[in-house]
């Protein structure tokens, strides 16, 4: 589907086959490499300090921030994203978040819409432009721009996922490895949302899922130069990913879950899997206790971090950060700034 998008740079990519025969890719979504080069990243896994961080980062650069979470989008969704509290928001101005109700759905392409208008009024207001968060996908669009893809087909993604509910994901997944190895080696069986996608893509185009997605890095001498993810002590990690759960289950998360299920409207699919909100709200609409959904959003966020680590570790154009656990946010951000 192609989008106009004001002054979004679009570009098409043209590539010989096996016959000499040429093929156009769908328009190429990307942020103006002049406005990209502007920009500065913090990433990282959960739990690891971005946001406090960001802040010391923020004031020092006279910077404003712009969300790379994909769940902090969602209103009414507070404490199991850890949202900035006003008190941060006061101290330095966040984006990018609280931008659509639980129920709507919000697709990457409306996510990099978002953000070139964001960094073209920050960059207006001689500020810098601060993504901050952990959602890899969205990193990697901004760095390298996204092609769209055809859009969804109701009918195919309704008996895909009646497929998967009956048949299970094992059945799916080898369907994928099938038809796109390359995709399958980044998509877990269990991710229901982007495996279903995988395939109907396929089904519409005949191309695999992986030929809309091969997006190149851009060379590195016009590449944005501040893109850090931080790199922590794995058993330090863990520690602090248990006890932030914990602190969420202390601010209220179990109501916050209840008030959504109280929505007149159903979450959609996306909001409903976010790390937090599915295990309880499983655990409540079957009437268990939250203890066991708690060890699970503990477990299931360990997980989390893991494949965003290699996410990061991945992606080229991220620098690695050291994360000392004995480190104060000031002291990081000033090692950071201080980087060649």
């Amino acid at each position: 589907m192609k989008l106009s998008i004001g002054e979004l740079c679009v570009k098409h990519s043209v590539r010989h086959t096996n016959d000499l025969a040429l093929q156009t890719k769908p328009d190429l979504m990307k942020l103006p490499i002049d406005l990209l080069q502007k920009c500065w990243f913090l990433t990282g896994p959960t739990a690891v300090g971005k946001s406090e961080l960001s802040l010391n980062l923020a004031e020092q650069l006279h910077a404003e921030i712009l969300s790379l979470d994909s769940m902090a989008i969602y209103r009414g969704m507070d404490i199991g994203t850890a949202k900035p509290s006003q008190e941060d928001q006061t101290r330095v101005p966040h984006h990018l978040i609280d931008l659509i109700d639980p129920w709507e759905e919000f697709t990457v392409a409306d996510y990099l819409t978002s953000a070139h208008k964001c960094c073209l009024e920050i960059v207006d207001r001689g500020r810098t432009p601060l993504f901050v968060g952990g959602t890899g996908f969205y990193l990697r669009s901004l760095l390298r721009g996204i092609f769209p893809g055809p859009p969804a087909d109701p009918a195919i993604r309704k008996q895909l996922e009646q497929r998967y509910d009956r048949e299970g994901a094992e059945v799916l997944y080898q369907e994928l490895q099938t038809v796109d190895s390359i995709a399958s080696e980044k998509i877990h069986p269990n991710d229901k949302r982007r495996l279903v996608r995988a395939l109907e893509v396929y089904q519409l185009t005949g191309r695999p899922f992986s030929s809309f997605h091969d997006e190149e890095p851009l060379p590195e001498e016009v590449r944005p130069q501040h893109v850090y993810w931080l790199s922590p002590p794995r058993d330090w990690l863990h520690e602090r990913i248990n006890k932030r759960v914990d602190l969420m289950i202390e601010r209220g998360l179990p109501a916050e879950v209840r008030r959504l299920m109280e929505l007149p409207r159903c979450l959609s699919k996306t909001a409903r899997q976010a790390i937090g909100y599915k295990e309880l709200f499983d655990a409540l609409e079957s009437n268990t206790g939250v203890e066991d959904a708690i060890e699970l959003i503990k477990a299931r966020s360990r997980q989390f971090a893991r494949r965003q680590e290699t996410w990061f570790r991945n992606l080229e154009e991220c620098r690695a950060v050291e994360r000392l656990p004995e480190e104060s946010p000031e002291g990081l951000a000033s090692r950071i700034l201080k980087s060649p």
